[in-house]
């Protein structure tokens, strides 16, 4: 049986964790939940811990403080790290929650990830540390923005994990996936297709301005009318978007 890593940036109560690993167990992959304590978005593939040390400088030492959980409905051994996802990533590649995964699933992130911009996720540097782990990983994000009055459909977004997963299990170590699944009520007519991603993300910084000691953004919002035939248009359409993600390999 695979064992299967299960984090996201989220933190450990999120709901497209447990969707996440539920989709997991049921595929018959052995599950193993590390997520952080605290939500860790736009974190990147950064190495922190947010309690103790990570270790950062040559040489050094440090301490990464965890604690055993239970995710609601999940009979999973789980664990909330105050750590940030890549992080918690590598400690699972050295053995700190068992036997190392021999594949990392990312998510179900909260809101899409996709363009160039998914280089500051950190639901997809989890995944990339893996891959460049040598495992294969998968980053999923359910398209949905951060609005309270919006329905989250993760029963939609895991059971395409599930379409997605024989592809990325068949496929050579260290490949890392990136998955978004649009926000419908249920999974029966969506298309799962492969998508390059669009050179931007959903939205780009595109001027700073200086004014003493402080830094002014400008931000643009994107179209998907912006990058035809990229992920942001064919998730835009409705359909479910998958891109093999070359971390540098």
């Amino acid at each position: 049986m695979m064992r299967a890593l299960i984090v996201n940036d989220d933190g450990i109560d999120s709901p497209g964790l447990a969707a996440l690993a539920q989709a997991a167990a049921d595929a018959g992959l052995e599950v193993v939940i590390a997520a952080p304590a605290e939500e860790h978005s736009g974190a990147s593939a950064s190495i922190i811990a947010t309690q103790g040390a990570a270790v950062t400088a040559a040489g050094g030492k440090g301490t990464v403080r965890s604690e055993r959980r239970e995710v609601v409905g999940l009979d999973a051994e789980a664990h909330a790290v105050h750590a940030a996802p890549a992080l918690i990533v590598l400690l699972a590649l050295h053995g700190s929650f068992g036997p190392a995964p021999d594949v990392v699933l990312s998510g179900i992130n909260r809101g899409a990830n996709v363009g160039t911009a998914i280089l500051h996720s950190g639901t997809v540097g989890a995944a990339l540390t893996a891959g460049q782990g040598g495992v294969r990983a998968l980053a999923a994000s359910l398209d949905v923005g951060l609005a309270d009055d919006v329905e989250h459909h993760w029963a939609t977004a895991a059971e395409v994990v599930a379409r997605a997963l024989p592809t990325l299990l068949a496929s050579p170590a260290g490949t890392v996936h990136n998955l978004n699944v649009p926000n419908v009520e249920s999974a029966e007519g969506v298309e799962l297709v492969e998508a390059p991603l669009a050179p931007f993300g959903i939205v780009q910084t595109t001027m700073t301005e200086v004014d003493g000691d402080d830094v002014r953004l400008s931000i643009r919002q994107h179209s998907a009318a912006d990058a035809p035939g990229t992920d942001m248009e064919r998730l835009a359409s409705g359909r479910a978007t998958v891109t093999a993600v070359d971390w540098g390999a």
